[in-house]
């Protein structure tokens, strides 16, 4: 199996040239260096001989005042808005760095002619899709996935700056806080194949309500090349909305009434087996997620590969060896305890989502929930509303935590149980008491919240006391 890092290729070196061009920048009094450049840097500390340091600005910070620290660490090369006085380094002056990052990206792009890429968005599923993608790919070439939330105007453009040479796939992942980021991204990316997998209710507040959330994600088809394919969800609320912005191209639709769907689907406690039907045949699909939610990705990855025409059974291979990301679903087990460790992000959907494979595990089932961010004027609202779908799951206990754990308790009116409590530290005791009262009970635990909630934290301190 190829691997989906860069660890054991080389990077493709820069010449001066190829800088210059990349950026449409100028080099300062003339001074060009002659000698290749391994990497472009944004990171300082990391900087050393052979690499190009570029400097970003933002709102609290301005990285050209470690241009002549990284001269002292070896670093020969620097990309900066403003020339440095005083330093021997070169010094390459652009209009912008922050642009210039996103030129040297598409540049490096256009460079890999035998380069197929994916680019994918959406409301909830992206890391977990881009994950079986991944996985697929690698099956039959060196293939780049996007890593962590590398996916916004920033990381995009870093990680096509680790494409090399045997890469032949990219499984590129676009987030949006504004509109017009995707319209940029996509447009570093230049996609072979582009598709939205929901429009949910993340980032709520940046867009003013999911109408403007599918606008924004919808970014993602306007750089798709002419003879691309289109990937589109079949039974989401926005369907006909996106079916309008992408007639011009070939499409491949997922989910129930669509090209790519499931059947005989049966859930288990952690995975799942169903029916794959394609316009490229059937096949069972033994699938190492639980949960519906991770079907409709299967569905969704699956629609991406047939788009490159990836043979079905190296898909049902690629789908069966896929491992989860870090803070997603990921499973641990302590004597006749389970936590469901899905902390890694949370929206509304999602909650919901791992609520639902929580209710399929053994013993005493507790939700610990921290708060959702991103939803601006209805954060009040959707807590309330999750308070109140949640309280009638299949569950025994929710343990809210959280500036909206009252609203969630608040709004509960099934027969779950919901404790609140402001703080992480005032839950813990509640939690070490719970779980004595029920010994020697199974007990099966999910930890999920925004990433801001850091909720493995107080995963981590229960399970030190287990």
């Amino acid at each position: 199996m190829h691997t989906s890092t860069t660890s054991t290729n080389a990077l493709m070196p820069w010449s001066a040239q190829d800088l210059a061009q990349a950026t449409q920048g100028s080099w300062y009094k003339e001074r060009t260096p002659n000698t290749q450049i391994k990497r472009i840097l944004t990171n300082s500390r990391h900087a050393e001989s052979g690499d190009a340091f570029l400097a970003l600005k933002g709102e609290r910070f301005d990285a050209h005042t470690f241009v002549a620290q990284v001269q002292t660490q070896g670093c020969e090369v620097a990309i900066v808005e403003r020339p440095i006085d005083d330093v021997e380094i070169y010094q390459l002056v652009v209009a912008d760095t922050r642009l210039a990052l996103g030129l040297l990206g598409a540049f490096r792009r256009k460079s890999c002619h035998d380069l197929k890429v994916v680019a994918l968005t959406g409301s909830s599923g992206k890391t977990t899709t881009k994950e079986m993608l991944g996985s697929i790919f690698s099956q039959l070439a060196p293939t780049l996935v996007t890593r962590g939330n590398l996916n916004n105007d920033l990381g995009v453009p870093m990680m096509l700056l680790e494409l090399t040479e045997q890469h032949r796939y990219a499984v590129m992942e676009l987030g949006a806080n504004h509109q017009g980021e995707i319209d940029y991204t996509s447009h570093l990316v230049a996609p072979d194949v582009a598709g939205i997998l929901n429009i949910g209710t993340a980032h709520l507040g940046e867009f003013g309500g999911r109408e403007g959330i599918c606008q924004a994600k919808s970014e993602i088809y306007q750089h798709l090349k002419a003879s691309g394919c289109a990937i589109v969800p079949k039974n989401d609320d926005f369907t006909v909305k996106i079916e309008q912005k992408t007639q011009s191209f070939q499409c491949l639709s997922f989910g129930e009434g669509g090209d790519v769907y499931a059947t005989d689907i049966q859930l288990q406690s952690e995975s799942t087996i169903f029916l794959l039907h394609t316009p490229k045949g059937i096949t069972q699909i033994d699938l190492p997620f639980a949960g519906a939610h991770n079907v409709d990705n299967a569905l969704a990855a699956t629609a991406f590969a047939l788009a490159l025409d990836v043979p079905l059974q190296v898909i049902a291979q690629g789908l069966a060896s896929a491992v989860a990301a870090k803070g997603r679903l990921n499973f641990i087990r302590k004597k006749q305890y389970l936590c469901i460790d899905d902390t890694y992000n949370a929206n509304p959907t999602s909650m919901l989502a791992a609520s639902h494979v929580l209710s399929q595990q053994q013993g005493i089932k507790v939700l610990v929930m921290g708060d959702i961010g991103e939803l601006g004027d209805t954060a009040t609202s959707e807590h309330q509303k999750l308070g109140e779908q949640l309280s009638h799951f299949a569950i025994d206990q929710i343990v809210a935590v959280g500036e909206y754990a009252q609203a969630v308790s608040v709004a509960a009116t099934g027969p779950v149980p919901v404790a609140h409590f402001e703080t992480q530290a005032q839950a813990l005791p509640y939690l070490i008491e719970m779980i004595k009262k029920h010994q020697p009970q199974t007990m099966s635990f999910l930890f999920k919240g925004s990433r801001f909630t850091h909720m493995e934290t107080l995963m981590a301190d229960l399970m030190e006391t287990l």
